[in-house]
């Protein structure tokens, strides 16, 4: 535990000509403050041991690199803090029942943990896909993204023109209130509204009541036609939104959604099932349909069949590449392609840069040749 009476942090520390950027990479970075928003939810926020400033788009995700009962674990969460404070990054974790690390991160997290957090990525960000007039969705913790967009526009002084409509259980769910309301007291072009799905006793409530619906939606944004929209929360939320829009004619190339929730308990666990599957798959499999993997790191190969992934197959030699989402969106399983021709299908993971130096993610690359990997 840190003295109070010790700064975390002092001029020195952040003098300019001693601070880095955030690349691509695994950074340490040490918890230097946990805030209490809600009765289950709580923010923690990170520094690097030397300063660094971490640039991302209004959004992303970092991923977690976590040693949870001597097993390495990783977890993405989106980051809910402004690339306008940029030398720190803070999540806003839920507590969930069953949940494996966010309930891991509530309990044993405090001010001067340290960890390991790879560099954010992720399509979902109000940077490449800009508009003067938005409208922000989200229910619960899927605040969380959203929120960054808004502290991004807000902290910038943007002509961005914000609709921002956030659903929780009760009153006493509703995360960053207050800064909600500090937004909205501040900016003219800054429309806060809030909806629970159900009252408690001795909690008073001037907001709406129930859920989003047609009807809500109207009333509170009746230009949302012309919005750019951004939506985060569960399937099912995102599921009736998106039907809501399409059976208006809404043009669902300005609609942009990012499913939350927690990502596979275990990327070693997970990856020893698809092994599995794919050897019971390849025994039907002629010879001379298979390709050759090899991984130079190891001095290890093996042959596959051409729709099994790069992470499947280093998962056949017990060469464990990292891994938190398996969806080609947390960018943790980059690995290098030496030699061969793979084809990847990823949800945002990865940069363009990365792609022009040979660099694929593993999870979602499967290979159409033989294939060389540095790893």
């Amino acid at each position: 535990m840190t003295d109070s009476s010790t700064p975390l942090v002092n001029a020195d520390y952040l003098a300019p000509v001693n601070t880095q950027t955030w690349v691509n990479g695994r950074h340490n970075v040490r918890c230097v403050k946990v805030i209490h928003e809600t009765w289950d939810v709580r923010t923690f926020c990170f520094m690097a041991e030397q300063p660094v400033m971490f640039f991302f788009k209004p959004g992303q995700f970092v991923t977690l690199e976590l040693e949870i009962e001597n097993k390495q674990v990783m977890r993405s969460y989106t980051i809910s803090s402004s690339p306008s404070v940029p030398y720190s990054f803070s999540i806003t974790v839920k507590r969930v029942a069953g949940g494996e690390v966010s309930n891991w991160l509530h309990d044993n997290l405090t001010v001067g943990s340290e960890l390991a957090v790879h560099d954010p990525v992720g399509n979902f960000n109000c940077i490449d896909f800009p508009s003067d007039k938005v409208l922000l969705l989200s229910g619960g913790v899927g605040i969380t993204p959203v929120m960054s967009m808004a502290r991004w526009w807000f902290d910038t002084n943007a002509d961005v023109d914000i609709t921002f409509i956030h659903s929780a259980r009760s009153p006493r769910d509703v995360i960053y209130p207050r800064e909600l309301d500090h937004m909205a007291s501040r900016l003219d072009n800054f429309g806060l509204y809030l909806i629970v799905e159900r009252m408690e006793n001795g909690l008073p409530w001037q907001g709406y009541r129930g859920y989003l619906d047609a009807a809500k939606l109207d009333m509170i944004s009746p230009d949302f036609m012309e919005r750019e929209i951004f939506c985060c929360e569960f399937a099912p939320y995102m599921k009736a939104v998106k039907a809501l829009l399409q059976s208006r004619g809404f043009d669902m190339s300005h609609y942009h959604e990012e499913s939350f929730g927690e990502t596979p308990v275990s990327a070693v666990e997970d990856a020893i099932e698809q092994a599995e599957v794919a050897l019971a798959e390849a025994e039907a499999v002629n010879q001379e349909d298979l390709l050759r993997i090899e991984f130079l790191g190891s001095g290890k190969s093996v042959q596959v069949t051409a729709g099994e992934t790069l992470h499947t197959a280093a998962a056949k030699l017990d060469v464990m590449i990292p891994k938190a989402c398996g969806m080609g969106i947390c960018g943790t399983c980059k690995v290098l392609v030496k030699s061969g021709e793979t084809q990847m299908d990823h949800n945002g993971g990865i940069t363009d840069d990365d792609v022009e130096e040979g660099y694929v993610l593993s999870c979602c690359t499967v290979p159409k040749s033989d294939v060389v990997i540095e790893y």
